[in-house]
């Protein structure tokens, strides 16, 4: 298992926009090979509630990579979300824990 995660900084203002955006994007990745689940948080610091983490958890780095980037599904998600982030996220790719508590 490898997890996708991703600070999204959504344009202040468009919060809501953004989170109706997601609702419909949501089952575009989740049909996707290898996908396993999806958290999308909202920031709680002061200040920064227009910034989410997003991580998503699948099976292979491939299955988020070559998969879903390749996918049409990809297309129309980036499509719906892409153009409520200031700046574009830096998207990382993590292994299994090291520690667990």
């Amino acid at each position: 298992m490898i997890l996708e995660s991703a600070l999204l900084d959504v344009l202040p203002g468009r919060e809501d926009e953004f989170l109706a955006a997601f609702a419909e994007a949501r089952p575009l990745i989740a049909v996707q090979h290898g996908f396993l689940s999806l958290r999308l948080r909202r920031c709680l610091d002061e200040g920064r509630d227009s910034r989410f983490l997003l991580q998503v958890e699948w099976e292979t780095l491939a299955d988020h990579t070559e998969g879903f980037r390749r996918s049409p599904e990809y297309q129309r998600w980036r499509a719906l979300l892409h153009h409520f982030y200031a700046p574009f996220p830096e998207v990382e790719h993590y292994g299994e824990p090291l520690l667990l508590a």
